[in-house]
């Protein structure tokens, strides 16, 4: 029963790509956009998406608690049609429509030849991160988590080591000796650090205790390398700016767990900057 509703899934969505292929990528993106805005809050999600933007926002008001929704599920939606387009902006017309912030840091980060672990969450179309970084020069490598959907991974694995991040490594052991392999010939990491994980620790996200990934932590004891935060939003329509904050450097005495935290802390200001550009739809506290 389980891989029929995969298989009715894939089917719903290789339609609607090829939709939003005939209908191309301005109009796709504003219709996704709306329908997911009606159709979201319909969801089972509803309950999750309430309870993580209250732990967040506590005095948010209902009025802006439904706000928040919808714009999220607006988002959301657009991502959704943008993901066909994800050739053109990685090289035909749609390029131009993501600007880079503090550009500066990543030349100086590709002049110096050095590797470093880019931090993130699943802000707007945040496949472009990565994407971009690996425009601009950066010998990069991009942690991943399959998708539960066996027959749409089979199609989004393509696409990401085509047209995203050459190199992606899979969470789990082979992906952890693949990213050391990487690592030892001098290539960065980009890995998003705001979701639930099975193997992690227990940090503070918003007050609450949530396990967390170690990798970055993990990765500075090791390498002694630094952590660049990295933001992208959401200007108008089909247009975007990645924001690069400056390089973190923790000392390799510092613990795992102080780095985690303080990585937690900075995921939280990112996120508040631009609530409805996150996706909160993920069982974080579970």
């Amino acid at each position: 029963m389980k891989y029929f509703k995969y298989f009715i899934q894939f089917i719903l969505v290789i339609l609607s790509f090829l939709i939003f292929r005939i209908l191309g990528h301005k109009i796709s993106s504003n219709l996704s956009g709306k329908i997911f805005q009606i159709i979201g809050p319909l969801f089972r999600s509803k309950k999750i998406i309430h309870q993580n933007i209250k732990r967040a926002i506590p005095d948010i008001t209902s009025e802006n608690l439904d706000r928040l929704t919808k714009l999220m599920w607006n988002n959301y939606g657009k991502i959704f049609a943008e993901y066909i387009f994800i050739k053109e902006f990685r090289y035909g017309n749609l390029s131009n429509r993501v600007k880079i912030k503090r550009k500066d840091i990543l030349d100086r980060i590709i002049r110096t030849n050095k590797q470093v672990v880019f931090i993130s969450g699943h802000f707007d179309n945040f496949e472009l991160m990565a994407m971009s970084l690996e425009n601009v020069g950066i010998k990069l490598s991009a942690i991943y988590r399959p998708l539960n959907n066996i027959f749409l991974n089979q199609i989004m694995e393509k696409i990401r080591k085509k047209y995203i991040c050459k190199n992606q490594i899979k969470k789990g052991i082979g992906g952890l000796k693949k990213l050391i392999s990487l690592k030892r010939k001098n290539y960065s990491t980009a890995l998003m650090i705001d979701q639930r994980v099975s193997e992690g620790i227990s940090s503070n996200f918003f007050g609450e205790k949530a396990l967390t990934t170690t990798i970055p932590a993990e990765l500075v004891k090791k390498f002694d390398i630094e952590i660049v935060p990295i933001f992208i939003e959401r200007i108008e329509g089909i247009n975007f700016e990645i924001t690069v904050q400056e390089p973190l450097i923790f000392p390799k005495e510092m613990s795992v767990q102080k780095i985690t935290d303080e990585l937690n802390n900075i995921l939280e200001k990112m996120i508040l900057a631009k609530p409805d550009q996150w996706i909160w739809s993920h069982n974080r506290w579970k």
